[in-house]
């Protein structure tokens, strides 16, 4: 999958923009707080409908306009697609493909895969849980529609639960209709933990031998999947805490409170690992995505790196260049000595100065 072009209008600095792509590697480099995450920024959202940042589609329109355009021109397996994404403050999202409206972000996911690697990754190992699950839900949701599908709504279900557990409080009759928010609890969660679970095996079957080559074949690191609950005992957990979930106004069982470890021999890195061992396991899991996406997808995802080498030492910085390959590649940073110094190869070099991108070559 290759992406040819962007185009902006009213995107967060950018009034207009319009960027032409290389097939290869992409450098946006120039000071900080000038626009170069902003472009990695609006390719994520067209790829996911969500912003890496965790921003709302409104905050992400230019300052006293009312809406945005982002448009992105991609090639995939031979086929030509254009990804027309409008934000507006007032209203939802439209989004179009091939100028044809989809009325379920859900069409969208699969079209454009895209892998981003920024330094807040380099703490999702030792972060708190929902880091990890965040990181999870957001690759599976570009891989598996069906996923999209259980998580919304097991969000939804735990939202008007956490609801009604407040209500009754006020109004002890209401106790009698938990039942059905449980039950939809339990069938969209279990969904979610099987597929979780699956999904830790096909990384597991991917990650050892990236993460043994990225350490000198000294360690062996093995991911595991800590389900808050199993799907065998959900029902009976759910109703056992049903006092307690009153007690404290919100619900206490369920994958919403999963976690996910990381193991070097029989170290837990998450609290006994070393800085180094929990940033070469993030990367080793950056990684992996990448190559999951080739063997879930059958399509070679866009790697977008947001300014994460200076935050890597040589080495690292040397293991994740050389990993590259095959896979286009846009990456922001401050400044191209580490590219000339190691002799890497560049195809295109883009300067970002307040909102205006210029070409270099």
């Amino acid at each position: 999958m290759i992406i040819n072009s962007l185009e902006l209008s009213n995107f967060r600095n950018y009034r207009s923009l319009n960027i032409n792509f290389d097939h290869g590697t992409n450098i946006l480099y120039g000071d900080n707080a000038q626009g170069k995450t902003n472009i990695l920024e609006a390719i994520y959202l067209s790829a996911t409908t969500k912003s890496h940042r965790g921003t709302k589609d409104a905050d992400m329109i230019r300052f006293h306009e009312e809406e945005s355009h982002i448009r992105t021109y991609l090639q995939k397996e031979e086929m030509d697609y254009k990804i027309d994404m409008h934000l507006r403050k007032s209203r939802s999202k439209g989004i179009a493909i091939n100028g044809q409206k989809i009325k379920k972000a859900a069409d969208l996911l699969g079209i454009m895969n895209v892998v981003l690697f920024s330094p807040e990754d380099l703490s999702i190992v030792k972060e708190g849980p929902s880091e990890r699950r965040r990181f999870v839900d957001m690759e599976l949701c570009q891989l598996d529609p069906f996923y999209l599908y259980n998580l919304n709504h097991y969000n939804k279900t735990v939202n008007q639960r956490n609801k009604l557990l407040k209500d009754i409080v006020q109004n002890p009759s209401l106790k009698e209709t938990l039942l059905i928010w449980d039950q939809q609890l339990i069938s969209y969660g279990s969904k979610i933990i099987e597929r979780r679970m699956n999904f830790t095996d096909q990384l597991n079957s991917i990650i050892h031998d990236i993460h043994y080559k990225l350490t000198g074949e000294k360690e062996d690191l093995v991911i595991r999947y800590e389900p808050d609950v199993s799907i065998e005992t959900f029902e009976n957990k759910c109703l056992s805490r049903r006092e307690k979930d009153i007690a404290l106004k919100q619900t206490t069982t369920g994958p919403h409170r999963d976690d996910f470890s990381f193991y070097v021999g029989n170290i837990d890195i998450r609290k006994f690992g070393s800085q180094g061992q929990q940033r070469t396991a993030a990367l080793s899991l950056k990684l992996s995505e990448i190559e999951l996406v080739k063997k879930i997808a059958k399509t070679t995802p866009v790697l977008l790196l947001d300014d994460v080498l200076s935050e890597l030492d040589s080495n690292r910085q040397n293991y994740l260049l050389n990993s590259i390959g095959d896979v286009q590649t846009i990456i922001t940073c401050t400044g191209l000595d580490d590219f000339i110094n190691n002799r890497f190869q560049i195809n295109k070099i883009f300067k970002v100065t307040e909102g205006i991108v210029t070409g270099e070559n």
